[in-house]
């Protein structure tokens, strides 16, 4: 039994089951097809013909997609593709750095149902449960992973990952059959494997994502290893030189001698490859000396080696699942990096309780074993509404404007340090998507027990914001029951090692004062929203660096009028916002605006109705690009022929909210405008990175007669 244990260990390899799965594969699809041939020897007359295929040149919802072909990728025709421009990425990355720290580095790489699912709609969707992340302050690298030849990352990724100062790296792989025809036509010669080089840089510089994690996973001739080489290294050359701060990261797959040959280390038959680009992920199935072995061989670059970790397991170490901690313990201990594969687990399988909850302690296992936060980008202004880039409903300024549920990640505002939960904690915090908002579709809930003379205190982040001579103006918004009221706790640290903290809270917080350095009483604004309470508070700190906000939940002395039992506490902090007192968005006004119609398309709908698509786009006259927003907010006024010549029309009175744009162009597909309408404004709101939106009256608008009107 030793032997044949032995012989099936030598036999059977990850390459074999690959062979087996395609065959398996084409074996179910015939039989498949034959029991429907007999149980259906007749289709069907009624039955609908299939969808045209896909052609990007073609006006249709954006979406996200992969280049699928050498042919393809050569030829630069997804920049002719009607999807283009709204794939184009409008965050840069905001860590303030281009490099990557000097330190062990996780890397995540999302594979998740062959990719391109809820997040290909560059626009958003309408899954509300749709997956996604947020412990981005564990992450220091995001790979999107699918198995197209070209797997170019959705822009909803790379704005939320960039927002939260994590690079973002697209996938080059070569598979199966078709991958290796493709591998003897880019290693045919030099210059072609130089060309496909320049083709993915040119792709990573257009779309504004952060360089390549190259897949070979095929069997290759020795002899087209020098060209490989050459692809590698001029890959990584050419990102440097027209993306600053990029990476090329190497697979663990091919080795020098062409075999395919996972390694599950860093070793001489990969080093190669390691030392012409950025980084090794390593195969998962590496074995607990593996690690240090690497490290020794990376020398100096000990960090560039990112030790993968399957979470479905897979002959992972430490079985992956709910033990990939065990993982990270060694890899932690032998100080390399790490790479976490396929995340979504928590999401596919479905693991109990619920998605929020799972996926909040399988990240707390990770962090608690991990050990090291990634300090979020100091960059002022600093806005959060707490958006997790899913839910239920959209509110601007504490007003519901859209009750349809969506997801759309690029909508994440910065996320906070959301712990394991504990049993015990008097009260509990949480994202709840179906608790109303301030703004978006997020808010950061507290609920449980208080008691009346005790308070309640939770880190939520940590970053490191120079304060400077002027004074920094902070505001947040609350809603809460009876008695509940909810302070920020910020902490600062100074050049000296001297250490403050300070409670921004109305004024029933001074009985904690003993608690803190000093109470900042807080101005309310009562009436800008139904129950919602705008907090406003000034804080001088030259020369202190912000390190930490905290909320502090405390009871006051005020009661607001709503039953509650006398311990029972809820309050919801809606937004926050750091930013230089006197700071003002420079909103340019509507005439500076060129606003633009294209593939306009009327159909007829049902009672006199019609049916309307349309790309909608704007720029500056000038060409000034120096004024660029993070989102755009788009609203529909539909005019009647009696208001279309009344100027006294107010936008306010008729709005109707379309969705949001990250780029400046969005698409109106399938709008319905009933009988009787003789002309559409559509209104585009400039939101700035401090939350600040510009009045809709004031904002640019793009005006069309309804076809036949």
């Amino acid at each position: 039994m030793i032997i044949i244990s032995e012989i099936l260990k030598r036999y059977i390899n990850r390459q074999f089951l690959i062979h087996v799965r395609n065959i398996f594969n084409f074996l179910l699809q015939t039989i498949q097809g034959l029991l429907t041939t007999m149980s259906n020897p007749k289709p069907e007359p009624s039955s609908p013909p299939p969808p045209p295929p896909f052609d990007p040149t073609k006006p249709s919802l954006p979406i996200s997609y992969p280049i699928k072909t050498l042919q393809q990728l050569e030829s630069r025709s997804y920049f002719d593709s009607f999807h283009y421009p709204f794939n184009k990425t409008s965050f840069p990355i905001q860590n303030g750095s281009f490099g990557l720290p000097n330190r062990r580095r996780m890397l995540v790489c999302h594979d998740m149902g062959g990719g391109y699912l809820d997040d290909k709609w560059v626009q958003g969707g309408t899954n509300s449960d749709a997956y996604a992340i947020w412990h981005w302050h564990l992450i220091d690298i995001f790979v999107y992973f699918s198995h197209s030849l070209v797997t170019l990352p959705p822009p909803t990724w790379t704005n939320t990952a960039h927002h939260h100062g994590v690079k973002v790296l697209g996938t080059f792989i070569t598979e199966w059959d078709e991958g290796r025809a493709a591998c003897d036509t880019l290693l045919s010669t030099k210059e072609f494997a130089q060309m496909y080089a320049e083709r993915l840089a040119e792709l990573s510089a257009a779309l504004g994502f952060d360089g390549w994690l190259i897949n070979m996973e095929v069997n290759l001739d020795k002899g087209q290893i020098p060209n490989l080489k050459e692809f590698v290294n001029h890959l990584s050359l050419t990102m440097h030189s027209t993306v600053p701060g990029s990476l090329v990261l190497w697979y663990d797959s091919v080795t020098i001698d062409g075999k395919l040959e996972w390694q599950d280390q860093l070793n001489e038959q990969n080093k190669d490859f390691f030392d012409i680009c950025d980084g090794i992920f390593v195969n998962y199935t590496w074995k607990e000396d593996y690690p240090r072995l690497s490290a020794a061989v990376a020398g100096d670059r000990k960090f560039d080696v990112y030790m993968g970790i399957d979470v479905f397991g897979r002959k992972t170490y430490g079985g992956g699942q709910w033990n990939a901690n065990v993982a990270l313990d060694v890899i932690r201990k032998d100080d390399v990096s790490a790479a976490i594969f396929a995340p979504g687990w928590v999401y596919e399988t479905k693991q109990p309780p619920n998605f929020e909850t799972a996926q909040n302690s399988w990240w707390g296992l990770v962090e608690k074993s991990w050990g090291l936060l990634r300090y979020y980008p100091g960059v002022l202004p600093f806005y959060t509404n707490f958006d997790q880039g899913r839910g239920y409903h959209i509110s601007v300024d504490g007003d519901n404007i859209s009750d349809a549920t969506w997801c759309n990640i690029s909508c994440q505002g910065f996320q906070p340090l959301l712990q394991l939960a504990d049993p015990t904690d008097s009260i509990q915090v949480l994202v709840d998507l179906k608790e109303s908002s301030y703004r978006g579709g997020g808010n950061l809930t507290f609920v449980g027990s208080l008691e009346e003379h005790a308070y309640f205190e939770r880190k939520i982040f940590q970053g490191k914001f120079l304060l400077s001579e002027l004074p920094m103006h902070f505001v947040y918004s609350v809603k809460s029951n009876g008695n509940s009221s909810l302070g920020l706790k910020l902490e600062f640290s100074s050049s000296n090692n001297r250490n403050m903290s300070i409670l921004l809270a109305p004024e029933a917080a001074h009985k904690f004062s003993n608690k803190f350095s000093e109470v900042i009483t807080v101005h309310e604004q009562t009436n800008i929203s139904p129950r919602w309470v705008l907090n406003e508070g000034i804080v001088k700190m030259n020369g202190y660096t912000l390190t930490e906000i905290h909320a502090v939940c405390y009871r006051s002395d005020h009661i607001d009028g709503t039953i509650a039992s006398p311990s029972q506490y809820s309050a919801v902090l809606g937004h926050i916002t750091i930013k230089p007192f006197g700071y003002k968005p420079d909103f340019p006004v509507f005439t500076s605006w060129l606003v633009d119609g294209e593939y306009i398309e009327w159909t007829s709908g049902s009672q006199g109705s019609k049916i309307l698509n349309v790309k909608v786009s704007w720029k500056l006259k000038d060409g000034n690009n120096h004024h660029q927003f993070p989102t755009y907010n788009l609203y529909l006024v539909k005019l009647s022929k009696e208001e279309d010549g009344n100027s006294g029309t107010t936008i306010e009175h008729v709005k109707e909210y379309l969705g949001v744009a990250h780029v400046k162009c969005f698409y109106v597909s399938d709008l319905e405008v009933p009988s009787g309408i003789s002309s559409l404004k559509i209104i585009i709101q400039s939101c700035n990175y401090d939350g600040t939106i510009q009045e809709l009256d004031e904002s640019p608008y793009y005006q069309l007669e309804v076809q036949g009107s």
